[in-house]
């Protein structure tokens, strides 16, 4: 296995030419374009990704651990493919429309300023997460442990309590619909 420490990947393409299979650790990819490319089977160790495209990425028993995502687009991931041993990513400034997350452990994972639109928690536990200034449009949440998740900032959820844990998880005022829609109820 191809083992690669501390390095700066600035301004490549890797949907002609894929990224070598190996360990990726303490690694920065800047404005790298990976849309459509393979990444299966391949480990990134506290690595970030900056400004890149990950659109429609082949995450087959790909490992994050401690990884952070800011500004990238990442459209229809399917993030329960990847390895589940120590999966740990952070999001910042995202768009993460169409992507799926089933039934992953995602415990304290932090979305900020992220675009999470028709995306995919059902039966994910995202206790404690952080949805900061997020819009869910769409996004699916059943069977989801929410306890403790904070969504205060964030919009266009819709979360049935009855079929999500949601002790402790916190919401504004503005967040109340989301969470009566079935009841047909108006809020005001």
């Amino acid at each position: 296995m191809t083992y690669f420490d501390s390095e700066d990947f600035l301004e490549k393409d890797y949907s002609e030419a894929p990224l070598p299979k190996g360990q990726y650790e303490y690694c920065t990819f800047s404005n790298c374009h990976f849309a459509n490319s393979d990444l299966s089977d391949i480990k990134f160790l506290e690595c970030s990704f900056r400004d890149c495209d990950l659109s429609m990425v082949n995450l087959d028993q790909t490992a994050f651990r401690e990884v952070t995502f800011q500004n990238c687009k990442m459209l229809g991931l399917q993030f329960q493919d990847c390895n589940k041993l120590v999966l740990k990513m952070r999001f910042e400034k995202c768009l993460l429309n169409l992507s799926s997350f089933f039934g992953l452990d995602l415990k304290s994972t932090s979305y900020t300023d992220c675009q999470l639109e028709e995306v995919d928690f059902a039966q994910a536990d995202l206790e404690e997460a952080l949805f900061e200034n997020c819009s869910l449009r769409g996004a699916l949440f059943e069977k989801t442990n929410l306890g403790k998740a904070d969504f205060r900032t964030s919009l266009h959820f819709r979360i049935d309590p009855e079929v999500n844990n949601i002790r402790k998880a916190k919401f504004s005022m503005q967040g109340l619909p989301g969470l009566l829609e079935k009841y047909n109820i108006v809020v005001e």
